[in-house]
C-alpha cells in the first residue's frame, strides 16, 4: 500500500469521525444533520454531473438504497439524540462488516476463512466491552446501534452490485437525493422550518461537505491500493472517534470502551482477510 494510498485512506476515517462528531455534538442533532445533507448533496452535485456515468439497470438498485439511506440516518439522529457516540459509532460500524459476512455466508453459499472467523469473535469481544460488562445499557441503545450497523450491511452488500451500472460518485449523489428530501421533510414535520433554519451554520455545512469527502477520498484510495487494505485503515475511524469523544464531547470513555473499540477494528481488519 503506496504512503499516498495510505493518507487517502486514513484521511476518509478522520472526516468520517469528523462529521459524526459534529452531529453527535449538535444541539439539535436531526434538524443539523438535515442541513448537512442538503448541503452535501448540493455542492457534490456539479462533480456528480463532470463523471455522470448511469445505466438503466441502476435505477431499482438507487430506488432501495435511498430507503436504506433514509434509514440510516434516521436511525443515527436518534441514537446520537439518545446516546452517546462512543457507544453507538463502534458498536454500528463494527457490526456492520460482520453481518455482511454473515449474509454472504448464510444467503451466498460464501466460505468462511479461520482469520474471518477470528475476525467475528473480536468485533463480538469489543462490542461487549464497548457495551460495559458491569451495569447493563439501555437496551434501546443497543438496539439503535445494531439497527444501523443492519442499515449499514444491507446497503453495502446492494451498492457493489449496483454500483456496477454507474459511476461511484454518480451513485452516491443520486442516492443521496430521495434520502435527503425524505429527511428533509420528516424534520420539517416534526420540528417546524424554523428548527431547520437555526440549524443552518459551520458545524450543519462542515458536516455535509465532510459525509461525502469522505467517500471521495475513499474512491481515490481505491484506485491505488487494494479494497481489503483501504478498509483496513478506513476502520481507524472507531477508535478516532471513540478517542475525540472524550475531549469534544465531553464523553467518558473509559479504558473498556477505548480497548473496546480497538478490539472492533482489529476484528474488522481480520473480516478483510
Amino acid at each position: 500500500m503506496s504512503a499516498l494510498a495510505f493518507g487517502l485512506a486514513l484521511g476518509s476515517a478522520f472526516l468520517h469521525a469528523f462529521w459524526n462528531l459534529l452531529l453527535a455534538g449538535a444541539r439539535n442533532v436531526e434538524a443539523t444533520t438535515a442541513v448537512a445533507l442538503v448541503v452535501g448533496v448540493v455542492a457534490f452535485a456539479p462533480v456528480a454531473v463532470l463523471a455522470w456515468d448511469a445505466e438503466p439497470e441502476v435505477w431499482p438498485f438507487l430506488a432501495v438504497t435511498s430507503m436504506l439511506q433514509l434509514t440510516y440516518f434516521v436511525l443515527l439522529a436518534a441514537a446520537y439524540g439518545r446516546a452517546e457516540l462512543s457507544f453507538v459509532y463502534p458498536i454500528a460500524r463494527g457490526s456492520a462488516p460482520v453481518l455482511v459476512l454473515v449474509a454472504g455466508v448464510v444467503v451466498l453459499g460464501y466460505a468462511a476463512s479461520t482469520a474471518q472467523v477470528a475476525g467475528v469473535l473480536l468485533v463480538a469481544g469489543g462490542v461487549l466491552l464497548v457495551r460495559g460488562i458491569r451495569g447493563p445499557a439501555r437496551a434501546g441503545d443497543l438496539a439503535f446501534a445494531l439497527a444501523i450497523a443492519a442499515c449499514i450491511a444491507t446497503y453495502t452488500l446492494l451498492d457493489q452490485r449496483g454500483v456496477r451500472y454507474s459511476s461511484p460518485v454518480v451513485y452516491l449523489e443520486l442516492s443521496m437525493i430521495p434520502a435527503t428530501i425524505g429527511f428533509l421533510a420528516l424534520t420539517r414535520v416534526r420540528q417546524g422550518r424554523q428548527a431547520i433554519r437555526a440549524a443552518v451554520g459551520a458545524r450543519a455545512v462542515a458536516a455535509g461537505l465532510a459525509t461525502f469527502a469522505a467517500y471521495v477520498l475513499v474512491l481515490a484510495a481505491l484506485t491505488r491500493a487494494p479494497a481489503a487494505s483501504v478498509a483496513a485503515v478506513r476502520e481507524t475511524s472507531v477508535v478516532i472517534a471513540t478517542v475525540l469523544a472524550a475531549p469534544l464531547l465531553h464523553e467518558r470513555v473509559g479504558a473498556a470502551r477505548l480497548a473496546g473499540s480497538m478490539l472492533v477494528v482489529a476484528g474488522v481488519v481480520l473480516l478483510g482477510v
